[in-house]
C-alpha cells in the first residue's frame, strides 16, 4: 500500500540546507567525539538528556512538526539533512525514534486531538515518544496478521495484548504508539510508558549506538489513534519514512566510513610510499565511492518524493532503502580491509559504522522484505 500524500512543507533552499547542515555537523563534533559516543552507549538510557535538549534549543526536535503546534513545519527533506549527519557521527539521540517516526506517526494519524496534545512538547524536546510497529518476524508484510500486538475493546476501553520487537528508544519513551491488529484491520494506537501491564527490555543488538527494546503487552490500556480503518495507511507511511530516514542516516555514515579509508590511505606508507598509491587499494576506494555516489543520488529522490505530492513516496523511499543499506555494508566492510590490523580492533571507529550498517539494513525491513514490497507497489 503506498503510503498518503503528506501536506506540502515549506521548501527550504540549497543554501539554508547547507547552513542547516553546518550547523548539526558543529553540534555533532562538539558532543559526539568517538569517546563520548562509547560512553553513552553503554549508559541504560543509551543517550544523554543534555545533548539531546541542547538539540531541542536549536529547534530540530521539531522540524517536522507543523507550526501551528511550536514546529518549524519542514519535511522529510530537511530532517534527512540532520539525520545524514547523525548518522555520519552515530549520534546516541532519539532523534529517529521520536523526532522522526514518532511525529510522523501522529500526523499520519489524522488525530487533532492527539497531536494537539502530543506534538508541542514532541517540537520542544520534552517528550519522547517511540513508535512500536515490528513483530516477532520484524517489518509488517502489510496484512494485520504481521503484527505483534492485538487490540480489543470492552465496557472499560481498548486494551492492547502481545508483544513488539525492536522499538527504537522504547525503553525510554514517555509515549508508545503501538501498531496492532483490531477489528478494522490495522489501527495505531497511544500507550502510555508507565502503563499498567507493559513491560519493557533492551535487547541485545550488534549495533551498542543504537538501542533496541523489546515490549510486553498484558492488558495494556491504550488510546485509539484517528478514525476506524486509517490505521493501515498511516502505518504504511510511518514504514515508508522508517526506510528513508535510515537511508539517510546509511549515507552519512558511508561518508565518514570512506573518509576513514581514504585518510588512512594517504597516511599509511609501505615500500616507501603511502598505500593510497598500491592499484589495489585505489581500485578499492573507487569502488567504494562509487557505491556512495549511487546512494546519494537515490536518497536525494527518496527525499524530494517525500515532499512532493505528485510523487509515489512510498516507491522511492524503498529504491533509497535498498541502494543506501548496500551501498553502507559493502563502503564499511571494504574501509575496514583498507585499514587493515587497525580497523579490526575495538579501539578504532570503523567497526562501529560496520555494526550500525549491520543494522540498518534489516531494522525497518529485510532486503528481501523491501524488493517484495516494492514488486507489488509496481505490479511486478
Amino acid at each position: 500500500m503506498s503510503q498518503p500524500a503528506p501536506a506540502p512543507s515549506p521548501a527550504t533552499s540549497a543554501a539554508e540546507r547547507d547552513d542547516l547542515r553546518a550547523m548539526v555537523r558543529a553540534f555533532a563534533r562538539d558532543h559526539f567525539r568517538l569517546e563520548e559516543v562509547r560512553r553513552v552507549s553503554g549508559t541504560e538510557a543509551g543517550y544523554d538528556p543534555a545533548v539531546w535538549a541542547g538539540l531541542g534549543q536549536l529547534g530540530l526536535a521539531g522540524l517536522l512538526v507543523p507550526a501551528a503546534y511550536g514546529g518549524a513545519g519542514c519535511g522529510l527533506a530537511e530532517a534527512g539533512v540532520i539525520l545524514r549527519e547523525l548518522g555520519r557521527a552515530l549520534a546516541c539521540v532519539p532523534y529517529l525514534s521520536s523526532a522522526v517516526l514518532a511525529v510522523t506517526a501522529v500526523l499520519a494519524s489524522g488525530d487533532g486531538e492527539a497531536q494537539a496534545e502530543l506534538l508541542p512538547p514532541l517540537a520542544a524536546g520534552e517528550l519522547l515518544a517511540a513508535v512500536a510497529v515490528s513483530g516477532p518476524a520484524g517489518r509488517p508484510d502489510g496484512t494485520p496478521a504481521s503484527l505483534g500486538v492485538a487490540a480489543s475493546a470492552s465496557r472499560r476501553g481498548v486494551s492492547l495484548d502481545g508483544e513488539a520487537l525492536y522499538v527504537v528508544d522504547g525503553h525510554v519513551a514517555g509515549v508508545l504508539l503501538v501498531a496492532a491488529r483490531d477489528g478494522t484491520g490495522t489501527g495505531l494506537y497511544q500507550v502510555a510508558g508507565d502503563a499498567p501491564g507493559l513491560s519493557r527490555a533492551v535487547m541485545p543488538a550488534i549495533d551498542a549506538t543504537r538501542t533496541l527494546a523489546r515490549l510486553g503487552f498484558r492488558a495494556v490500556p491504550a488510546r485509539p489513534l484517528g478514525p476506524p480503518g486509517s490505521g493501515a495507511a498511516a502505518l504504511a507511511r510511518v514504514l515508508d519514512t522508517a526506510v528513508a530516514a535510515l537511508a539517510a542516516e546509511s549515507v552519512g555514515g558511508s561518508e565518514e566510513a570512506l573518509n576513514l579509508a581514504v585518510s588512512h590511505a594517504r597516511q599509511r606508507v609501505q615500500f616507501g610510499r603511502p598505500i593510497g598509491s598500491f592499484q589495489a587499494v585505489k581500485h578499492k576506494c573507487a569502488d567504494m565511492l562509487v557505491a556512495l555516489e549511487g546512494a546519494r543520488a537515490a536518497l536525494d529522490g527518496a527525499l524530494e518524493a517525500a515532499d512532493d505530492p505528485g510523487s509515489d513516496a512510498g516507491i522511492a523511499a524503498l529504491v533509497a532503502g535498498l541502494q543506501c543499506s548496500a551501498a553502507y555494508t559493502h563502503i564499511t566492510a571494504e574501509a575496514i580491509q583498507v585499514l587493515g590490523g587497525i580497523g579490526f580492533t575495538w579501539e578504532h571507529p570503523a567497526h562501529l559504522y560496520f555494526r550500525r550498517a549491520r543494522t540498518c539494513a534489516v531494522l525497518f525491513g529485510t532486503e528481501t522484505q523491501h524488493r517484495a514490497i516494492l514488486a507489488d507497489r509496481l505490479g511486478l
